[in-house]
C-alpha cells in the first residue's frame, strides 16, 4: 500500500470511530438554536457560568458530559429540558467540538 492509501484508510477509521461516539437521534441545527436559547445567557463572555463554546471540549468530552454530568449541572436548565432537546444540544456541541471536522465557536 502506498502512503496515500494508508493515510486515507487511517482517516476513514478515525472518522468512523468518532462518529460512533455521537449521540443517536440528535438534530444539530435545532441543537444550535437550543444552545443559544438556553445556554448562552450564562455561558458567554462575562457570564456567570464562564464562556463555553462547542470548541471548549472535544467530541468525546461533550458526549461524556451529557452521559455522566448533565444531571449535575447547576440550576434547573437541564432538569426542565426535554430529553430530545438535550440530545439536540449534545449533537450540536459534538459536531462542532474542537476536534471535529468543522469546529465552531457559536458566536
Amino acid at each position: 500500500m502506498t502512503w496515500k492509501k494508508l493515510l486515507l484508510l487511517g482517516l476513514i477509521v478515525v472518522f468512523t470511530a468518532s462518529s460512533a461516539l455521537a449521540i443517536e437521534g440528535g438534530n444539530q441545527r435545532k441543537g444550535k438554536h437550543l444552545f443559544k436559547k438556553n445556554c448562552k445567557s450564562c455561558h458567554s463572555a462575562g457570564g456567570e457560568g464562564g464562556e463555553i463554546t462547542p470548541m471548549s471540549k472535544t467530541m468525546s468530552q461533550w458526549d461524556r458530559f451529557f452521559e455522566k454530568q448533565a444531571d449535575k449541572h447547576p440550576g434547573d436548565v437541564f432538569k426542565n429540558t426535554p430529553e430530545k432537546d438535550l440530545k439536540d444540544i449534545n449533537q450540536f456541541l459534538f459536531d462542532k467540538a474542537a476536534d471535529s471536522p468543522s469546529p465552531e465557536t457559536c458566536g
